[in-house]
């Protein structure tokens, strides 16, 4: 650790898809501005499938560059126990995300950012004068700490480190991931989403295609000691078996698998403290059904970078003034309680009653008109009236609030 203490208006905290945007949106509003990243290098480990929405692009006002987009995708397909498939239908893109990671942090030091790559923080002190709030102390292992920051902001994924290190939240209730690449995969360019609980149980599988014939093949399982048997045991049954395995790009040697942990209990009660803000994954933000991330982070770090430039012209870094953070993310993203009871019920139906909801669903479940919804009520009340009993509608609607406009992907 140096000893000269390096001050800056906001730290930010982990250099993924939400650190990096919550470093430019920081850096444009002209705040000077320092992204740590502990990894060694930006955009490595891949955890996650990779994908993001038109939607989403348009909500962010992201163009995305033509070298980070793997593939134009048509939407999500969704595949029920006994083969029924139905599409929601949602344009967008399946990233090559390491390089999409490092195209954010680059924007973010043409900015005027500064990046410190194998930092890790390892402490978080408040500093006062006279009684008032003026900043953070952060120590850690790098040659850039200290930092004295007026504002922190956390995009450190699942672990969420401020969280841990200042005990603000309880450790987060967590689903494992895992996934091939594969190649020569077979597609018609939707994201296949499979909710097969004969191979995972309160959880799915993917076919997510990507450019030149790969895919990733992967699952999501509150089952973290099955995670690499039930992927391996799917893959085995079916028609990925006599496909190829190969490291992805990003990745130079060792086991093909990659993955990681994504918390699935909603956001955490405290978001924020004095000059302080949680992001993305830190602050427990995904989307329930189908646990996709990258939306929420990349906007809850538009939002972090606002209230920053906000408290700090304000000269203002209290609790009550960061309170604004949680306030522009509870008014804009989607009714999380809602949408985990509709999980919860969709997950304790049998494997037939969940493939008689499916047959009950348009083709298309995309945009249903209220007619078609009560169509689809009729059709389940005719056929299992005592599906309603267990939790059938907020099972369809956890569907519904799947969709891009709600965060999804």
């Amino acid at each position: 650790m140096g000893d000269k203490v390096n001050v800056c208006d906001v730290l930010v905290i982990g250099a993924g898809p939400g650190g990096g945007n919550a470093a430019l949106h920081s850096a444009r509003a002209g705040l000077s501005t320092i992204l740590i990243e502990d990894h060694p290098a930006i955009g490595t480990p891949v955890h996650c499938g990779e994908c993001i929405s038109d939607v989403a692009c348009e909500n962010l006002n992201l163009t995305l560059p033509d070298h980070v987009v793997s593939k134009r995708v048509h939407g999500i397909r969704v595949i029920f126990p006994d083969g029924t498939d139905k599409k929601l239908s949602e344009s967008g893109y399946v990233l090559e995300k390491h390089l999409f990671e490092r195209w954010i942090a680059d924007e973010a030091v043409a900015e005027g950012a500064s990046l410190h790559l194998s930092h890790k923080l390892s402490s978080m002190e408040k500093i006062h004068e006279n009684g008032k709030f003026t900043g953070w102390l952060c120590q850690g292992k790098g040659e850039h700490f200290p930092i004295q920051a007026k504002v922190v902001i956390d995009a450190s994924g699942v672990g969420g480190v401020s969280n841990k290190l200042l005990e603000l939240n309880p450790r987060p209730q967590v689903i494992a991931g895992m996934q091939y690449e594969m190649l020569e995969v077979p597609t018609d360019d939707y994201l296949d989403f499979y909710i097969w609980p004969k191979y995972v149980d309160k959880g799915y599988l993917w076919m997510i295609p990507k450019s030149g014939g790969r895919a990733n093949v992967g699952l999501v399982t509150e089952d973290k000691s099955r995670t690499k048997k039930a992927l391996d045991e799917f893959i085995q049954d079916t028609h990925f078996k006599e496909l190829e395995q190969a490291l992805p790009q990003w990745k130079e040697k060792g086991n093909p698998a990659f993955g990681g942990t994504i918390p699935i209990s909603g956001p955490h009660s405290i978001t924020f403290d004095d000059g302080l803000m949680m992001i993305g994954d830190a602050a427990g933000f995904t989307s329930p059904l189908f646990e996709g991330g990258s939306h929420l982070a990349l906007k809850s770090a538009t939002f972090a970078a606002q209230v920053a430039l906000s408290a700090i012209s304000d000269d203002n870094l209290s609790n009550s003034k960061m309170s604004e953070y949680q306030k522009l993310w509870s008014e804009e993203f989607p009714p999380y309680p809602k949408i985990l009871k509709g999980k919860s019920a969709l997950f304790d139906l049998s494997d037939d009653e969940m493939s008689l909801m499916a047959r009950s669903f348009p083709d298309e479940m995309a945009n249903m008109s209220p007619l078609t919804k009560l169509a689809v009520c009729g059709r389940i009340f005719i056929r299992r009236p005592g599906l309603y009993l267990r939790g059938i509608i907020p099972a369809m609607l956890s569907f519904g609030y799947s969709r891009a406009k709600f965060y999804g992907w």
